[in-house]
């Protein structure tokens, strides 16, 4: 008992010099242990995993009034340790999460809280005030202190004026550009091999989380301040942009709790796949009743550029070809057909352009058992609200996609939140385009199913787009707006529809060129957007992925490579025992030179049976599988 008694002494004598407390938080398991200490104006925290030190966070605050930093004076503490199972209204990655951490909560003099959770899959924490005026924030304030050669993926920005698709980087820490601001989610590698991703949840009414670095191992927390006034512009796509900004970030109420912040801890990449937290830490459902919510593939006409055939009208934006592309949906299963830009003027959302009743249309799609989605420039919407709503559910309208908000300010949070919301009453699903990352609304307003960003899945076909049947090699790829193509193997975008997470899933081409590879259609008819489990079977980050999903009984695999030809062995160990059914996409033998060469196989394996994924630059790998006994 020497030991033991010589470290309370120990730590007793540091708190006294220090004039600090300390707390020690522990994971359900016992691996993470979270040091936490409260000075008189300081709270900091080091988090370990077993004898390795992850990262500290410094000065921690929230700062709502003139004083530099708030004074922290404990006023009482709260453990608790929740240990439940969590059912997602929409099954984007699994039938249920198991939620399950320790919590601890201190209270100040000051009326503010702070809250810490510690699962065994990282550490989360955050402010909460009770007050009764309403608030300004001037900042929320903390340091992330790392080792030096740790290593991060990123994006980066010169401003908070972001259409978040600025292509991944990936970079030392220490070696981060000081002038630019990065986004989050935010992945430290760090040099023993584990990850820390670091990124927020349950943010509402109040402005996303940047980080900035200062040139050393350390990162530390800016947010877009309030705006002030705005800059005006005859192009719908870019008004309303921030011009002025106020010296705080938020206005809020006194009494509320404020987003999450969250470290997610993973020994390898499939810890990445498995952490759920932002989905756990999000406030629960607004909505009662869910059944009108349903995930589903989406075709839109614009990356596609309607270069369809074989027909006796002229395609563009009208009626007629939006019934070619409504029969197409209704005949392989799709469940929503998406006028995407070009279906209204742009600052009136009221009317179509010549050529395209809507009314025929929307009924046409209902006798079809399609439901039709419209895209819209957020500030038309705005400009419009109470009349666009009301036209769209006039019109049958079933799901909006909503773009070119390339903000994350508190206001902007706020109407993102306040078009979830509308949307909901009126019964229509919500796409974000070029949206701020996903932060724990979908929990909030099951009826956002998905978010878009990045630019490899979208501009005119310049790099890849899942399920395309536009397929071009490395060397052979060229941007074409009007005739686009995807980067990369067929069997590699047929993979996507597997390896991708969104239960909207986008189908992008023509229905005349999935009528032309029937073969290859038919089969991605067939891969679920909604799934009971997930599992990352092998992968490496920006390397390959092999992701297997189970819906019901049946398992679909997903596997891609980079640039690099690529040999895999997979163990089906995964599989319950028994006989299995297996029909697969692979690279055909000259997908190298032809990325469209593929070959479809059936046969019959036993679970555990080794297979091996022979993949070609670029190239990809995809399975049904499903059991015979």
């Amino acid at each position: 008992m020497k030991k033991p008694l010589l470290i309370s002494v120990s730590l007793l004598f540091f708190c006294l010099i220090t004039n600090a407390q300390q707390y020690i938080l522990t994971s359900p398991d016992g691996k993470l242990a979270a040091q936490i200490e409260v000075a008189k104006q300081s709270i900091q925290l080091k988090l370990t995993k077993d004898t390795e030190e992850l990262f500290k966070v410094s000065g921690i605050a929230l700062i709502t009034g003139a004083e530099k930093y708030p004074a922290y004076k404990v006023r009482k503490m709260k453990r608790n340790a929740v240990k439940e199972t969590v059912v997602p209204t929409i099954r984007e990655k699994s039938a249920a999460y198991p939620n399950e951490y320790n919590e601890l909560t201190i209270s100040f003099q000051s009326g503010t809280d702070i809250s810490f959770r510690l699962f065994n899959e990282g550490l989360a924490y955050r402010f909460s005030t009770h007050a009764k005026d309403s608030l300004l924030v001037f900042k929320e304030n903390l340091n992330i202190e790392l080792q030096p050669g740790d290593s991060a993926r990123f994006q980066s920005e010169k401003s908070f004026s972001s259409a978040y698709e600025e292509p991944y980087e990936f970079r030392q820490i220490d070696k981060l550009d000081t002038v630019k601001i990065y986004n989050l989610p935010f992945l430290i590698e760090k040099t023993s091999g584990k990850f820390i991703m670091i990124t927020e949840s349950d943010l509402y009414r109040y402005p996303g989380m940047w980080l900035k670095s200062n040139g050393t191992a350390a990162l530390s927390d800016t947010h877009p301040p309030f705006p002030k006034t705005y800059t005006y512009s005859n192009s719908a796509y870019n008004t309303e942009r921030v011009k002025e900004t106020e010296d705080y970030i938020a206005r809020v109420a006194g009494t509320r709790t404020y987003p999450w912040r969250i470290f997610g801890v993973a020994d390898r990449e499939e810890g990445l796949i498995n952490n759920n937290m932002v989905y756990l830490l999000a406030s629960p459902a607004e909505l009662k009743d869910v059944s009108w919510i349903k995930p589903g593939v989406v075709m839109f006409d614009w990356w596609g550029k309607y270069n369809i055939h074989g027909v006796d009208f002229k395609s563009g934006v009208n009626t007629e070809t939006a019934k070619y592309f409504i029969d197409f949906c209704a005949e392989n299963g799709f469940r929503y057909f998406l006028f995407d830009d070009g279906w209204s003027p742009k600052d009136d959302l009221l009317h179509t352009v010549p050529g395209l009743n809507m009314e025929e249309v929307t009924s046409y799609a209902k006798s079809k058992g399609v439901d039709v989605m419209l895209w819209v420039i957020w500030h038309t919407l705005k400009t419009q609200w109470n009349e666009a709503f009301d036209q769209f559910e006039r019109w049958g309208i079933k799901g909006i996609k909503m773009d070119f908000m390339n903000r994350d300010d508190q206001e902007m949070v706020r109407f993102y939140e306040a078009v979830a919301a509308k949307a909901a009453e009126k019964k229509m699903v919500v796409n974000f385009h070029g949206a701020y990352k996903p932060s724990g609304l979908r929990r909030k307003y099951p009826n956002v199913l998905t978010r878009e960003a990045l630019v490899e899945f979208e501009y005119n076909g310049w790099t890849h787009h899942d399920g395309t049947m536009r397929n071009s090699t490395k060397s052979d790829f060229r941007p074409i707006g009007d005739y686009p193509m995807g980067q990369g193997t067929r069997a590699h975008a047929m993979a996507l529809f597997v390896i991708l997470n969104s239960p909207m899933t986008m189908l992008p081409g023509s229905p005349s060129d999935y009528y032309r590879e029937k073969e290859c259609t038919d089969f991605l008819a067939k891969i679920p957007v909604a799934w009971d489990e997930t599992r990352l079977l092998a992968g490496k980050i920006a390397r390959y992925t092999v992701l297997a999903r189970r819906a019901g009984s049946d398992w679909h695999i997903g596997a891609i490579t980079n640039e690099n030809a690529r040999l895999l062995t997979l163990p089906t160990d995964f599989l319950a025992p028994g006989r299995y059914r297996m029909e697969l996409i692979e690279d055909g033998i000259n997908a190298n030179k032809s990325a469209s060469d593929y070959k479809r196989i059936n046969t019959v394996i036993n679970a555990g049976d080794v297979l091996h994924l022979d993949l070609a630059p670029g190239g990809g790998w995809v399975a049904r599988i499903t059991p015979l006994d």
